[in-house]
């Protein structure tokens, strides 16, 4: 028997603003309560219907057919203010020759490279901490992933004050990318102060990242890294990136590699504060994997629980939680006709927390994950790095950075909540993060 699926619309949605109010003030709520209404939900962004596929299905409908379902929509569009028409940003016709121009830069041998530099900024961060010390865990992930991503890119250390204004302009810049997707275009061309602020924390980006390109490719050397590659990358027809597509692809990875990485690590850190016998569970694996020694790149498919925490974590608190598409020509789907035009939003927490997908998904289990591939995000349930032809590239990178930080933290420090957190997501983030999440390691007798 062909599945019948159900169309349905969300309720609460007002004049002009739609339904703006919940997607900024409690989105993750919101979201999760759209299955009970269909599997395909008509939510209003604005003025501007959209629909959210809630049943795993129709999301890899969605997916999979990138012809049909092209990035675009309001999301893509603001995105692209920060990150330019990068990979990850781009438009279905320009797609596959940048994918296979940047592939190699994520070649396995690649990776293996760009694990040594993780293992070392995360040792490194750990070695700063001190016993009953309160950390405010989510800078401190995002200055770590930052680092991180900016080494394997650029192979040596980027000096700290580029992190620091590269960390300041990615949070205003992204503060404001999620609050322009619900205002009119004549009113974010005022010269009101939060445009004026996301406008100097924009060019301060671009400036930041136009500086280090240029003096890294004065050098003229393959450093081994991700920015060589792309530079010596051709397609068939000996043709390479444009300078233009080396900066967007550049920014694509920093953004990419720091933000949500630093939100994915701070929720597995309030996880395990929060779950203490799955952090026992992972204390044990660390101390029978690694005895007293620091944690490296080869011990990563050794860590299967490591690799489950990390992997429920973001299920449990999926970072990045909306992402549009708009149809390229009319669709049927779940009973209505979708003209051209029409846009979709994917949402990684409506898949994540539907029961009918994962059993009392409320619950943190990790044990619900398969513990054959640590550094390898799963298939099936889960939609943090997307699917399909547009499947995040990066996707390998980030699980085996979140394991390598994760053990390297856990394996030293127990850590406890400390007074003053505030774990809310802020409103209106383009990624979900606690607030304040603070936390006060104690030293770990192994």
């Amino acid at each position: 028997m062909p599945v019948t699926y159900v169309s349905g619309t969300a309720p609460g949605a007002l004049p002009l603003v739609g339904h703006a109010w919940p997607l900024m003030r409690r989105p993750l709520d919101f979201l999760r309560s759209l299955p009970a209404h269909g599997d395909l939900v008509e939510i209003r962004l604005g003025s501007v219907p959209a629909y959210v596929p809630c049943h795993p299905d129709l999301l890899h409908q969605v997916l999979f057919d990138d012809r049909t379902f092209d990035k675009g929509g309001p999301f893509f569009t603001r995105l692209r203010d920060i990150v330019g028409n990068g990979l990850g940003s781009c438009a279905h016709g320009d797609h596959r020759r940048q994918r296979r121009l940047v592939q190699p830069a994520f070649h396995r041998a690649r990776l293996d490279g760009y694990a040594g530099v993780m293992a070392e900024e995360a040792a490194r961060l750990s070695a700063s901490w001190r016993a009953g010390r309160t950390v405010d865990v989510f800078p401190a992930m995002f200055g770590l992933a930052l680092r991180t991503v900016t080494r394997t890119l650029f192979s040596a250390r980027v000096a700290e004050d580029d992190v620091a204004r590269l960390q300041h302009s990615f949070a205003v810049a992204l503060g404001g990318l999620f609050r322009r997707m619900f205002v009119p275009g004549p009113v974010q061309r005022l010269p009101l102060p939060a445009n004026r602020r996301y406008a100097r924390a924009l060019a301060d980006l671009h400036a930041t990242v136009d500086r280090l390109v240029t003096a890294y490719r004065s050098s003229g050397k393959d450093h081994g890294d991700l920015l060589s590659t792309l530079i010596a990358a051709r397609d068939e027809d000996g043709g390479a990136l444009t300078d233009t597509e080396i900066h967007d692809q550049v920014m694509t990875m920093v953004f990419g590699g720091s933000e949500t990485m630093a939100a994915s690590l701070t929720w597995s850190l309030y996880a395990l504060a929060r779950h203490p016998e799955a952090a026992r569970e992972l204390h044990e694996e660390l101390d029978a994997v690694l005895g007293g020694r620091p944690v490296t790149p080869a011990d990563v498919p050794r860590l299967p629980r490591t690799g489950q925490v990390v992997t429920e974590a973001l299920r449990r608190y999926p970072p990045a939680w909306l992402f549009t598409r708009v149809t390229t020509a009319p669709v049927d789907m779940a009973g209505r006709r979708l003209p051209a035009g029409t846009t979709m939003v994917v949402s990684p927490p409506v898949v994540h927390h539907n029961p009918a997908v994962h059993a009392c998904p409320a619950d943190f289990r990790p044990a619900r994950w398969p513990a054959a591939r640590p550094g390898r995000p799963p298939r099936e349930g889960f939609a943090i790095f997307g699917a399909g032809p547009r499947k995040c590239i990066g996707d390998v990178y980030a699980m085996t950075e979140a394991v390598l930080a994760l053990a390297t933290f856990c394996h030293r420090w127990r850590m406890e909540f400390a007074p003053g957190a505030d774990t809310r997501p802020p409103a209106l983030a383009t990624v979900q993060y606690p607030r304040r999440l603070l936390l006060r390691p104690t030293e770990r007798s192994r």
